[in-house]
C-alpha cells in the first residue's frame, strides 16, 4: 500500500526521477529504505509520552470563511455588537451606583417620606404595625426593605448597564483571558484512538497507530501520509487488507514518499496539515476588515491556491520571505503527505529552501546541476513540442510584434522538428535549432537527403515550405533563431541535451507527488530566464491538463514572473482550477505585464495580493478588480445655537468663557453610498510596511473581500 500513483515516468526523463512507492506486492520483494523513527514529534517540546503531538491532533479546528487560519480559531460574530467605551461604561456605572445609594439612604432616614411603606401595612398583619412584631415580625420587616433596595439598585443596575462591567472586567474576563481546557475527547470521537479506522473494520492498524501516537513515534506528516493512503482505499484504489498490512508492518513509517522523507529538514513557518493551511500572517484590526476577520490569523492551502494566486509588490516588500517561501514548503509536506506535487522557479539565491527540501533541484547553467530540463517537455509530438516552445521563445512578442505571433511560429517550429524527429528519433538540440531556423545550408540538405531516403515525402513538402518562407522578408523563423540563440550560450552547453546523455526532467512527472526547484541564471541571462520561465509555465499547464490521477494537487510557485504572461499563458491559468492545479506569481509591479492583459490576468486569478509600496497605477487596477460596495456614511453638522432671552446669553457667554467655543447643536446625517472597497491612494499610501490587502476565492466558490494582514504576524 503506497501513496496515489502507481505509474512510473516513462516520458518524464532518462535520469532516475522520483516515482512513487510500488505497489504492496513489490513491497514484499523490494524493501524501500525508511529513515529511523523520530523519537519527539515536530515542532513541539521533547515529551516522550507524545502528548505534544495528541495536543496538536485534537485541537478544535472549527469551520471558518476562507483565509482564516483554523488551528484552535474561536469563531467570532461577522457584525460587530454594540460595545460602550469604556469611559462612558465605567462613569455611567458609577453614577448609577451613587444615585441608588443616594436614594436608599434618602428612603431609609425617612427624608421622602414613609410612602415607601404602604405594601407593608396592607400586607403585614395588625400587631406587626402596631409594635408588636416580635421575633418573626422583625425579621419579616427587614426582609421587606431589603426587597425594596434590592429592586432599587436592580434598576439603577440596569441603567448603569453593571450587568456589562461584570462581563467585561469581571471573572468572566479572567476566565476567558485564560486558555479553556479543553474537555478530554471519548474513545469514539478521539482522533488519537482512529476512530474512523474502527469504523471501517481495521481494529489492528488503528491500534498500532494509536500506540505509537502516544508514544511520541508519529508526526503529523505520517498522520497526513496515512490519512492521504486511506482515501485511496475509501475511493476503490487500494484494498483494506493491504492497507491494513502495511500499517501492521511498518506502523507510522508506512506508505512512505518515494524520497523515504518522513519531513523536511527545517521549517520556517506554521504549518497545519490536518486543515491543509500554512500560517501567513495575522489579520490586522482595522475597521476595513470584516469584523470576523479581525485579529485572526491568515491560512492558506490548496482549497484557495486552486485558483491562483498574484501577489504585487516592489523589491523588499515581502514576497519571497512572507509568501513564497512558507507556500513551497507547504507544498513540500503535502507532497511528502502524498497529497501534491510542486514546482518552485526562481533565482538560485532567491531563498526557496534547501535543496534537502526537494527531490529535485535544476541548477540551469551551473555544471553541477543533477538534472537537466527537458527542452520538448518529454512529449514525442512534434505539433506539441512545437507549441510549448513556441510560447516560450516569442510568447511575449505575440501583441507588438504581429509577424511573430505564436500560431505562426508553432507552424515553422512543427515544420522543422516533425522531419528531424523522424530522421534521428529525437528532437533537435539548442544548436541544432538554431542552425535549422537560420536556415544552415548544411543541416538542410542533410535532413533532405534523410527524408529522401527514407521515403518521407509528406515531410519533404513540409520541409518545403520552411525553405521558401525563409526567402520571404518577415519569416518569424529570423525571431525565433534570435530568441533560441539567448539558450546557445557556453553557460548552457551541457543542458538542453535530446541525445540521452544527462538526466532531463520533464512535468510530464506531475502526475505524482515530487518536488522540484529549478534555479534560473538571472545574473548576465535575464532574458534567457524569462525564456526558461515561461518554458516551464507552458510546460505546466500542459502537463496538469492531462494528467491521469486529478486528487493530486499540482501547484507551480513562480517567483518572479517578470515577462512571463502571456495571451497563452493566461488562458493556461484559467484551466488549472478544472484540472485541481494552481499557480502562484509574484510580480514587482502591473507594468510588467502588457496593458491588455492585466485585466485577463487579474480576472482569471482568484486570489489577488498588493503588498505595501505599490503605485498608484497599479492600486487603481486593484481598486478595479474589487470593485465597490456599499457603506454608511454619517455626515456631521455643528450649528451655532443663537439665545433670544437675556439669561441664555448670560448662559452662553459662560458657556463659552469656560470651553473657549460658541454653542453649538450637532446634527447627524446617516446615508447609504457606494464606495470603493480600497482606492488606489489608500492602497498606494494607506498600506503600512510588512503589510498587504488581500482578496481570497476558494474552488468551492466561496469568496473574502479585500483584507489587511499582517505578514509579519
Amino acid at each position: 500500500m503506497q501513496n496515489e500513483g502507481k505509474r512510473n515516468t516513462r516520458d518524464s526523463g532518462t535520469g532516475p526521477v522520483p516515482h512513487p512507492s510500488p505497489p504492496r506486492e513489490a513491497v514484499a520483494r523490494e524493501t524501500p529504505m525508511v529513515p529511523p523513527r523520530p523519537t519527539v514529534p515536530p515542532g513541539v517540546p521533547p515529551l516522550p509520552d507524545g502528548s505534544g503531538f495528541l495536543a496538536w491532533l485534537r485541537a478544535p479546528r472549527p469551520e471558518a470563511a476562507p483565509g482564516i487560519w483554523r488551528f484552535r480559531y474561536r469563531p467570532r460574530p461577522e457584525v460587530e455588537p454594540a460595545r460602550t467605551p469604556t469611559r462612558q461604561l465605567l462613569s455611567g456605572a458609577i453614577i448609577a451606583l451613587l444615585c441608588g445609594w443616594l436614594l436608599c439612604s434618602l428612603l431609609w432616614n425617612g427624608y421622602l417620606g414613609g410612602f415607601w411603606q404602604w405594601p407593608w401595612y396592607v400586607l403585614a398583619p395588625e400587631s406587626w404595625t402596631m409594635g408588636q412584631a416580635g421575633r418573626v415580625g422583625g425579621i419579616a420587616s427587614w426582609l421587606y426593605v431589603g426587597l425594596v433596595f434590592a429592586a432599587i439598585f436592580a434598576v439603577f443596575g440596569r441603567i448603569g448597564h453593571w450587568g456589562e462591567v461584570w462581563r467585561r472586567f469581571g471573572p468572566p474576563a479572567w476566565h476567558k483571558a485564560l486558555p479553556a481546557a479543553e474537555p478530554p475527547p471519548t474513545p469514539e470521537e478521539d482522533p488519537a484512538e482512529f476512530p474512523h479506522l474502527r469504523a471501517a473494520g481495521a481494529m489492528e492498524a488503528a491500534e498500532r497507530l494509536a500506540r505509537e501516537a502516544k508514544a511520541g513515534l508519529m508526526r503529523d506528516v505520517d498522520h497526513a501520509r496515512i490519512g492521504r493512503a486511506w482515501q485511496g482505499v475509501r475511493s476503490g484504489r487500494h484494498s483494506l487488507a493491504t492497507f491494513t498490512d502495511t500499517v501492521l508492518k511498518d506502523g507510522s513509517a508506512a506508505c512512505p514518499h518515494p524520497s523515504g522523507q518522513r519531513d523536511l529538514p527545517t521549517r520556517q513557518a506554521a504549518h497545519d496539515l490536518l486543515s491543509g493551511q500554512v500560517r501567513l500572517g495575522t489579520t490586522a484590526d482595522d475597521p476595513r476588515n470584516p469584523y470576523h476577520y479581525r485579529g485572526a490569523g491568515l491560512g492558506l492551502g490548496p482549497d484557495l491556491l486552486g485558483t491562483s494566486l498574484l501577489a504585487v509588490g516592489p523589491a523588499g516588500s515581502g514576497k519571497t520571505g512572507a509568501l513564497v517561501r512558507p507556500l513551497a514548503e507547504s507544498m513540500c509536506l503535502h507532497a511528502l503527505a502524498g497529497r501534491a506535487s510542486v514546482v518552485v522557479v526562481g533565482a538560485a539565491d532567491a531563498g526557496l529552501g534547501p535543496a534537502d527540501s526537494y527531490d529535485v533541484v535544476i541548477r540551469i547553467g551551473r555544471p553541477e546541476s543533477g538534472y537537466d530540463l527537458d527542452l520538448y517537455g518529454g512529449t514525442t509530438d512534434p505539433d506539441e513540442a512545437a507549441a510549448i516552445l513556441a510560447e516560450a521563445l516569442v510568447g511575449d512578442l505575440a501583441d507588438p510584434h504581429p509577424g511573430s505571433d505564436s500560431r505562426r511560429s508553432t507552424t515553422v517550429l512543427a515544420q522543422l522538428l516533425g522531419p528531424f524527429h523522424a530522421v534521428h528519433g529525437r528532437f533537435p538540440s539548442v544548436p541544432e535549432l538554431r542552425g535549422l531556423l537560420d536556415g544552415a545550408p548544411a543541416l538542410l540538405g542533410a535532413l533532405r537527403k534523410a527524408l529522401t531516403d527514407a521515403g518521407q515525402e509528406p515531410l519533404l513538402r513540409e520541409l518545403d515550405a520552411r525553405e521558401r518562407q525563409m526567402a520571404h522578408p518577415g519569416d518569424v523563423g529570423s525571431v525565433l533563431a534570435d530568441r533560441i540563440a539567448l539558450l546557445d550560450r557556453p553557460a548552457f552547453a551541457t543542458f538542453f541535451d535530446t541525445s540521452g546523455q544527462s538526466r532531463p526532467f520533464s512535468l510530464k512527472a506531475l502526475d505524482h507527488p515530487v518536488r522540484v526547484r529549478v534555479d534560473l541564471p538571472q545574473r548576465g541571462h535575464a532574458d534567457a530566464s524569462r525564456i526558461l520561465a515561461r518554458l516551464v509555465l507552458a510546460q505546466f499547464t500542459a502537463a496538469v491538463a492531462v494528467r491521469e490521477d486529478r486528487s493530486l494537487f499540482a501547484c507551480l510557485i513562480l517567483d518572479d514572473a517578470t515577462g512571463v504572461v502571456t495571451p497563452e499563458a493566461v488562458r493556461g491559468i484559467q484551466r488549472l482550477r478544472s484540472a485541481n492545479a494552481g499557480a502562484v506569481l509574484t510580480l514587482r509591479t502591473l507594468d510588467d505585464v502588457p496593458r491588455p492583459l492585466r485585466g485577463p490576468l487579474l480576472g482569471t486569478v482568484g486570489c489577488r495580493m498588493a503588498l505595501s509600496g505599490l503605485t498608484p497605477w497599479d492600486g487603481q487596477d486593484f481598486a478595479e478588480v474589487w470593485g465597490k460596495e456599499w457603506t454608511e456614511a454619517r455626515d456631521v453638522t455643528d450649528r451655532q445655537i443663537i439665545a433670544e432671552t437675556p439669561a441664555g446669553k448670560a448662559v452662553h457667554m459662560v458657556r463659552r468663557v469656560i470651553t473657549g467655543r460658541a454653542p453649538t447643536a450637532r446634527a447627524i446625517t446617516v446615508r447609504q453610498v457606494e464606495r470603493e472597497r480600497w482606492s488606489a491612494s489608500e492602497l498606494a499610501h494607506g498600506v503600512p510596511a510588512g503589510h498587504a490587502v488581500l482578496s481570497l476565492s476558494s474552488v468551492r466558490g466561496e469568496h473574502a473581500p479585500p483584507l489587511l494582514v499582517d505578514l509579519r504576524g
